[in-house]
């Protein structure tokens, strides 16, 4: 594992010039804001479009990996509509002959983002001005007699009708009611910043892949009587902390790396991989559509989990005086009852504790979840994959950093690493869900987007 730029994303770099300078001279008669991404085919081009909107929104990342599987499966069953070779992932559409591939995609996606975000102007505006672009370097979708947008308006209708009931709620990062657990040791509060319980509604959505996001049960979390829960404690207490931590620079920069948003992260990392791979329309569809749907069933199944094991971050754990009046317990909390742990008053993690329950961890669930995918895809668990992350040094919200991956293993272990040392999960949280998310996307790849007969 290297934190370098490997020779493959250099020429995709020189891939992107040239796609650039191809697209400057097309898109001059448009308004900037309404130039189109410049990447390689069309797929990646409104797979783009659809993660800057998904993620302008404003989404919860578990949140907008639904939304992002809305946008892929249409676009992905529009290809297959038209070029065959796979099953569909909805029900099949007839493709005329002669029907273009590239109007499919843009109606596809622009329908159903419309669709979804339709009460959000802004956003809306930017899609139309996307789309106005992608007709106008398209001949207005006409050249086929507007077979191509026929087949993606097909696709975009099917998969709204195919996902209406699902039970996603709106308006966007809204929270909902839970069943709580009584007060106690072990048992999960609200943590600084003190934000209201994150989307624990998600954990019911109807997976794209599973039978139901409880599917895949982990056991429970580590007894607070037992060694190995001394073990975790001390370990994320002395790691984790924010400030005197043994941490080296490089785990501190690791730490903070994932933190970076997970739709950027991912959706990216799969459209590097098509280019690298000099992959067409179909197979880049096929990939995006199994990136995003592993990724929303993996987050649904672990807030599933979450939900109802309600178990206490460490930040709970380890300062019970960090507990404010949430409506879930006493003030100040309490602690775990084990006469091997000490607490620590004013203990804070190095990176702010998600508002979430703390097991399984939903970053080792998802990373674990997108290995299996590129390792399923590829054939290979040598993914030879770069992934973009957050870097302390540069803008809020940035994806500066490149770390690169040899091995499917080795994402998964190191993801388990990094948010122990950011002090948001204990070591075995983490675990359970790398385990998690493989088993998810491990099944739901053996249900779906295979070759057809």
């Amino acid at each position: 594992m290297r934190a370098t730029v490997s020779k493959r994303m250099r020429i995709f770099g020189a891939l992107i010039g040239l796609v650039v300078a191809a697209g400057i001279s097309a898109a001059t008669s448009v308004d900037a804001h309404a130039v189109l991404p410049a990447l390689p085919n069309t797929v990646q081009q409104w797979n783009k479009v659809a993660e800057d909107t998904v993620v302008a929104s404003g989404a919860f990342q578990g949140e907008g990996e639904v939304y992002m599987s809305y946008a892929a499966t249409a676009v992905y069953d529009a290809v297959v509509a038209i070029e065959g070779g796979y099953e569909p992932y909805g029900p099949a559409i007839s493709a005329p002959p002669g029907a273009s591939v590239d109007c499919a995609v843009v109606e596809a996606t622009y329908r159903t983002l419309v669709h979804y975000f339709s009460s959000n102007a802004t956003l809306v505006a930017t899609l139309n001005g996307h789309y106005s672009d992608a007709l106008s370097n398209l001949s207005g979708c006409t050249a086929d007699g507007g077979r191509g947008t026929t087949v993606g308006l097909a696709a975009a209708k099917s998969i709204i009708e195919l996902r209406t009931g699902d039970g996603r709620l709106t308006p966007i990062a809204t929270t909902s009611s839970f069943a709580t657990n009584d007060p106690g040791p072990g048992v999960w509060r609200l943590t600084p910043p003190f934000a209201v319980a994150q989307t624990p509604w998600l954990g019911s959505v109807q997976p794209f892949l599973l039978k139901s996001p409880g599917q895949f049960q982990t056991e429970p979390p580590t007894p607070l009587m037992s060694r190995a829960w001394v073990r975790a404690f001390n370990e994320v207490k002395t790691y984790g902390r924010a400030t005197n931590s043994p941490r080296t620079a490089e785990q501190t920069a690791i730490a903070r790396f994932y933190t970076a948003n997970v739709i950027r992260q991912f959706n990216i990392a799969a459209r590097d991989l098509a280019t690298a791979h000099l992959l067409s329309r179909l197979p880049t569809a096929r990939l995006l559509a199994m990136v995003n749907t592993a990724s929303a069933d993996a987050l649904m199944s672990v807030l599933n989990a979450k939900y109802r094991f309600l178990f206490w971050r460490p930040v709970t754990a380890i300062d019970p005086t960090a507990v404010t009046a949430d409506g879930y317990g006493p003030v100040p909390g309490f602690d775990d009852g084990n006469p091997a742990t000490a607490e620590e008053p004013g203990w804070r993690p190095l990176v702010a504790t998600p508002n979430h329950p703390e097991y399984p961890g939903a970053h080792g669930t998802n990373t674990s979840a997108m290995a299996e995918v590129f390792s399923e895809f590829l054939g290979t668990d040598n993914i030879d994959l770069d992934l973009h992350g957050f870097d302390a040094t540069g803008p809020a919200g940035n994806l500066n950093a490149v770390r690169h991956y040899d091995t499917a293993d080795e994402l998964r272990s190191e993801v388990v690493d990094a948010r122990l040392w950011g002090g948001i999960h204990y070591r075995f949280s983490s675990e359970a869900g790398v385990q998690l998310g493989r088993k998810v996307a491990h099944y739901g790849l053996n249900h779906a987007f295979k070759p057809a007969n």
